[in-house]
């Protein structure tokens, strides 16, 4: 089941999957369709137009070491979207270090991204590979905003706030459950994890280029706090977000609540499964394709020293988009040279800030950053 294409996309079949395989057309990177179910995979790259022009195949395979390490063996790129990561993520990265294939994913689960460092980061390091959980919108766009805030020296506090406008995916609301039940949300304070607080709900905040006030919510910590622990200019990471749906945000505590109180006795095979359920009652089919005009995204940073400030706003469109685009740029980069550094790295470590923020202003998926600096 060896392929000789270069790249990889591991759930195709789902709303992020999809858009990765879109824009690997886009840049002309031949690429396997993979996941668990090959109908499900074939209707899925039907629905992409013009996918024709670029050379791919899809691939069933069952989620297991051998089975992806035999998947893998003559690829360069995975982009695996196949969540909760948590739970599913290990066998992938595994295999991708039996291969020598660079790593990348669309999650912000701490609880993975502190895993998959601790497990896998330094043998990915010896291999010269990758291993770059997180190249999404929700995490990277904002990372975008820090680093340029971060362009002043004598910054060394983040908060980070990230908005957007449309539904989540089916694996997305899967894992904002599993995450609620499973593992804790940590936020940075003088480089130390510190716990959000367990019974901790919405928060008001203010939205830039807003009258209204917004409600968001820590969302499992993010991966901020989790780059920028190993930044020598930060400190402290605090970050939250929300949908500009503010009836939607008010039910969500209300969503994981419910949940919790279901599973909170049950043992952690059983926790999964009823959470599965949950979820899949929640949302459990593709939300609509997005539209450029409705689907909106706001990121902001505020960065503050002892004696300076800065704040940062990307205002952008289709936060899906956003992701895929980023995902299918990683692993073209990838193909041309090695990336700025090998081992655990977030996106703008690996692949440069203004690099990426290139990518997104030249698909039209982001307006010009607003950097506003004091001090």
């Amino acid at each position: 089941m060896s392929t000789p294409k270069p790249v990889v996309v591991y759930g195709a079949s789902g709303y992020t999957g999809r858009l990765i395989c879109e824009y690997l057309r886009e840049y002309n990177v031949p690429f396997v369709a993979a996941g668990r179910d090959k109908a499900r995979l074939q209707d899925a790259l039907d629905r992409i137009p013009g996918l024709d022009t670029v050379d791919h195949e899809i691939v069933e395979v069952s989620h297991d070491v051998e089975a992806l390490t035999e998947l893998f063996r003559d690829a360069q790129v995975v982009c695996n979207t196949v969540g909760p990561f948590s739970e599913h993520g290990h066998e992938v990265v595994e295999a991708c270090v039996r291969t020598g294939t660079h790593y990348l994913d669309t999650t912000g689960e701490q609880d993975w991204l502190i895993s998959a460092e601790e497990r896998y980061g330094a043998q990915m390091a010896e291999k010269g590979l990758l291993l770059s959980p997180g190249i999404a919108q929700m995490y990277t766009t904002g990372e975008i905003a820090a680093n340029l805030c971060l362009e002043t020296p004598g910054l060394d506090t983040l908060d980070i706030l990230v908005f957007w406008k449309g539904y989540p995916t089916v694996a997305s609301t899967k894992t904002i459950l599993v995450n609620a039940a499973l593992s804790s949300a940590y936020h940075l304070e003088q480089n130390e994890y510190r716990p959000w607080p367990a019974d901790g709900g919405v928060q008001d905040v203010t939205v830039p280029g807003h009258h209204e006030t917004g409600l968001a919510l820590p969302w499992g910590g993010t991966s901020h706090p989790v780059w920028f622990k190993r930044d020598p200019r930060v400190a402290n990471v605090k970050a939250v977000g929300g949908v500009f749906d503010r009836g939607l945000m008010q039910a969500v505590p209300q969503i994981v609540a419910a949940a919790l109180e279901q599973v909170k006795d049950l043992p952690e095979a059983e926790k999964l499964k009823v959470l599965a359920e949950q979820a899949a009652a929640v949302r459990d089919e593709m939300p609509p394709r997005e539209n450029q005009r409705i689907n909106t995204s706001l990121d902001s940073v505020h960065a503050s020293g002892p004696l300076g400030r800065a704040h940062c706003v990307i205002h952008g469109t289709c936060n899906y988009k956003q992701t895929g685009l980023m995902q299918a740029y990683a692993a073209y980069s990838l193909l041309q040279q090695p990336p700025k550094r090998v081992g655990f790295a977030s996106g703008c470590q690996a692949f440069g800030h203004r690099e990426l923020l290139g990518v997104l202003r030249s698909f039209g998926l982001v307006s010009n950053p607003v950097l506003t600096v004091h001090g």
